[in-house]
Formats: C-alpha cells, structure tokens, sequence
C-alpha cells in the first residue's frame, strides 16, 4: 500500500520537509483518536519510544465528562498518567492533512503493562488466545454513515436543526446521485488509500445521503486500526469539503440505521481458510460450526459492545435491514448472523448486529471471545433459520435496550472470565453511565408531544 511507512520513511519524510507534524493518537473507550501532534523532528529523534497522557481518556463519556464510580481512574486517585507507546507498525501519512503522518499508540501503566481495558489491549488478548489455538482470526467491517450539505459549524450554530442530506431519495447502488457526491467520496477513497488504508469502494447504501466505505478484509488487530482511521478520516475530510457526516446507528427515527457489518473468520497459521469444508451442505467446517454456535449463544451477554448507546437500540427496526433476532441464516439479510461465502473458501459469517457508532476493538473482541468459546465448549449448532426473520417467534432476540443488555454483560460468566472482571466491571459502569444520562435528559420528542397535550 502507499501509505505504508516505516520510522526510516518517516525521518526521510521528516528530512526532505514533506512531513512536519506527526499525530500520536490512542483508542478511547468511545473508538476516537485521542493524542498529541508532535513536530516531526522530535518525534523521530525521541517521540517515537513514548509520550503520556491522563488515564481520564479512558473514563470518559462522549463529552469528555469526568464520569465517577470508575475503579481505575478518579480523583481518589488523582488521574495519573498513562503510556502512550506508538505501535511503529502503524505509521502512515494522512494525504488530506499538509504535512501530517498518523501513528497509533498503545496505553500502558507505569510498569509498561498493557491497560487491560484499554481496547486495543482487549481485542490484543482475544487474538493471543485464537493463535494459541493455532488460529488467525480475520476480520472485515462495512462502514456506513449519513453525508449532510450542512457544516459541522453551521449544525452547531442551529442547535443541529435543519439538517440536509445530500440526497433526496434512496440511493442504495445509485451511480447518478452518488456523482453528485464525488467531490467527497472520491476524496474520502483515495485520501484513505494514500493512508495505507486497502479500500475497495464507496456505494450509496439504503436512503438519501447514506453512504457506505469497504476496505480489504484483513486481520483483527488490522480491521479495527482501519475502520477507526477510516471513521476519523471521514469526519476530517467531509469537515474539510464544508459538509458533515454522522455515525450515529439511528439519527432520525425515519431513516435506515446505519452499520459496521462484521465479517469474520478463522484462518489457520499457515495461511488455510479453517471454515471451509466441501463436504457440507454450506461448505462450513466443524469448527465453522462451533464458532457460529458460540456466537449465538452468547450473542445477549456481547450486545453492549455491539450497541453501545441508547441509540443504538433504536435501529433494530422491522423491516429496514437492521436485525431484530439473534439467530443465523445462509444468505439472509433478516438474520443478525449471516453466513457469506458458500462452498467457497471466502466462506465466513457476517454479524449484522453492530452499528456504526461501534468502538471496533471492543466489537472484534467481543465476536472473537464468543467465537473462541464455542470451539474450546464444542457447542453445537442449532439448525438454521430460513425466510423472514422479522415475524419469527419463539427464538433469540437481540437485547430490546442498553438497560437489559448492560444487565445481561454484567452477569456473563464467560465474558467475565474472557475479558476479565475489571474490564466487564468498566464497560458495565460506561452503559450505566449511558443509561442515566439518558434517563436524565429532557428530549425535543418530550417537548413536542407533552408541552402544551400533557
């Protein structure tokens, strides 16, 4: 790729003055890149063996409150500092910001010990666990948002009123309306590819403004850095053309929601596709078999890293490609797991739970540990569904709001011993958070239908 660089590309970029400003940036709790801009010079003279910041940035909420009741940062505490080690791996230069290179950063404590809960070191641990079973988890995420006319200012300044697509109908597949886009999209594919970033293509997704990037399927650790660089990206450039672009799983009750779609595999580490056998009716392995199982039955317990806000929940609507029911299909765009790929060996299942507004790490993780859990539990796979999944009765069901999947995280077993009780511990603490703050909050609905009626 041509965005990929290493630290001697980097001090001859920094030498011949194509690049002055190195970005070093961690992954939040939220999935944000949180950092520092540091001059190139001093980044690869010292910069580059680590930096620090407070470990506040992982006990935040979407508007940087201090939140309390975190155990492992808080003013009894002081909110000391984390390690910001950059992963050199991940070196690369943004094309849509003059002179600028990206580098992601791993957190550590003073001893230089991962943060558990930071989410890079989660879905870190879930790899390291695959591969002691000989396995290479490999991952995709379709990205999909809103395009809007309006300025991320000029939003502001309405109190985000008047919000304008920049279609006026559906434009799923649309190759006219999505021309008239290209100012951005265009610099979106190849601002991301120039990064590093393997994109496929951009396509119009189902309703007016909606938008969809793909990139190259890689490994876990990989698709996540990427979704959350494309994601960033995204935001910078359309900022950068006068326009905005949301994340949000559902911004207007009327709308399609928006997805990160995860597609997921297991690959042995020799480079075999794992899931692939011929003499199945799918061409899905029993170890395929296993990992989809896992999946399912800890679907509930994993959906608050799939659906991280109140709002996530709102886009599980009958009807409008976001599944309502936790079950599996070949082929079904109704099941929140589909199986891709038959009697091929690109064969995979696609969960189709996760919004846009995931935190990726924590997503891949989360798919990860329950998949891993079903090989190592050899669960059994219970037989497919088949047609219409929305008016199906009597079968899993994803989690109706954060409330009930925050109190199904909190007593998962499994999860606990995956990921650790501290981390279950965090998360849980983050969605309580959400649920309260929600809770608290008058809402323009409230108003317009209680003010004058009630």
């Amino acid at each position: 790729m041509p965005g990929n660089m290493t630290l001697a590309d980097l001090r001859k970029a920094v030498a011949d003055g194509s690049i002055d400003t190195v970005l070093v940036a961690a992954i939040d709790m939220q999935g944000r890149l949180m950092g520092k801009r540091f001059h190139a010079q001093f980044f690869v003279d010292h910069g580059y063996e680590e930096t620090h910041s407070c470990n506040y940035l992982l006990a935040v909420d979407m508007e940087m409150t201090t939140v309390q009741g975190y155990k492992s940062s808080n003013w009894q505490t002081g909110y000391g500092d984390y390690i910001m080690k950059p992963d050199l791996a991940t070196i690369r230069p943004l094309p849509w910001l003059p002179g600028t290179a990206l580098v992601l950063a791993d957190l550590l404590d003073h001893h230089h010990t991962p943060v558990p809960h930071s989410p890079r070191a989660i879905l870190k641990k879930q790899v390291e666990r695959a591969r002691a079973l000989g396995f290479e988890p490999m991952m995709a995420t379709e990205l999909e948002f809103y395009l809007f006319e309006n300025s991320y200012e000029s939003l502001r300044d309405s109190n985000y009123t008047g919000l304008r697509a920049v279609s006026a109908y559906n434009e799923d597949y649309h190759i006219f309306q999505t021309t008239k886009e290209e100012d951005v999209m265009r610099a979106v594919r190849n601002g991301l590819y120039g990064a590093g970033i393997p994109i496929e293509n951009s396509k119009g997704e189902a309703d007016a403004g909606q938008e969809e990037v793909n990139y190259r399927y890689s490994d876990a650790l990989d698709t996540a850095d990427n979704h959350s660089i494309v994601k960033h990206g995204i935001k910078e450039i359309a900022w950068t053309k006068g326009k905005s672009v949301t994340f949000m799983a559902k911004y207007d009750h009327r709308k399609a929601g928006s997805s990160a779609h995860c597609h997921q595999s297991l690959w042995t580490l020799d480079g075999e596709p794992a899931f692939y056998d011929d003499k199945d009716v799918h061409g899905m392995s029993d170890l395929m078999k296993h990992y989809i199982a896992g999946q399912l039955a800890y679907a509930r317990e994993m959906t608050v890293f799939l659906a991280p806000y109140v709002n996530s929940y709102k886009r599980f609507t009958i009807g409008m490609f976001a599944p309502t029911k936790a079950v599996w299909s070949a082929d079904n765009r109704t099941a929140g797991f589909r199986v891709c790929g038959e009697h091929t060996k690109a064969i995979r299942v696609e969960c189709r739970i996760p919004g846009s507004d995931v935190n990726p790490y924590l997503t891949c993780a989360a798919l990860l540990a329950a998949g891993l859990a079903g090989i190592e539990q050899k669960l059994e796979l219970e037989p497919e569904m088949v047609g219409d999944m929305y008016n199906a009765a009597d079968v899993r069901e994803i989690p109706h709001n954060l409330r009930e999947a925050a109190a199904l995280l909190n007593s998962s077993a499994m999860f606990r011993a995956a990921f650790g009780d501290d981390v279950v511990d965090h998360y849980h603490h983050a969605a309580q958070w959400e649920i309260s703050e929600t809770d608290r909050v008058v809402t323009d609905f409230e108003i317009q239908r209680l003010l004058e009626r009630a």
